[in-house]
């Protein structure tokens, strides 16, 4: 199966070089192109192309249905407003999407390893000693704050 889901990443990788970092794709006909189910393809999408790897996607379901991707390449504003809007949005984020935010910040550039790090040790479970249930609320507020930081500093 991982060999499966790594070539529908790097198929959809080579398109979105290929097709200026936005692709639309029909999630059925991509299914029967790599002979798999639908339920294939969003597994991809879900773990390979998320907004914390930097990647954010549109999708509609039904008849016509389709899904837009797009690789964010935009300057460190938007990326944090995206971020802002999208990921923290529902008041709560888990451990490990804050890492993985953490590290993509880092990967593009608008971060260090250094702020990455400390950044993180803030934000683990081991450091927010809080009931679960409150856990993941508190830390997207810190999160949130975080980001806010460092889009003031332009």
């Amino acid at each position: 199966m991982a060999v499966l889901s790594d070539n529908i990443e790097q198929f959809i990788k080579s398109l979105l070089n290929e097709y200026d970092e936005m692709v639309e794709l029909q999630r059925n006909e991509l299914a029967s192109y790599f002979s798999c189910a639908p339920s294939q393809i969003n597994y991809v999408l879900a773990t390979r192309f998320s907004p914390e790897k930097g990647y954010y996607i549109e999708s509609k379901r039904g008849g016509g249905g389709y899904i837009k991707l797009t690789r964010v390449d935009a300057d460190k504003q938007a990326y944090i407003s995206a971020v802002l809007k999208k990921d923290l949005a529902g008041g709560e984020i888990t451990e490990k999407k804050a890492m993985e935010l953490l590290k993509n910040m880092e990967s593009v550039g608008y971060i260090d390893a250094r702020t990455r790090r400390l950044c993180g040790a803030a934000l683990t479970d081991k450091a927010i000693r809080i009931p679960a249930n409150i856990r993941d609320k508190i830390r997207a507020n810190m999160m949130k704050e975080m980001l806010l930081a460092l889009q003031g500093e332009e």
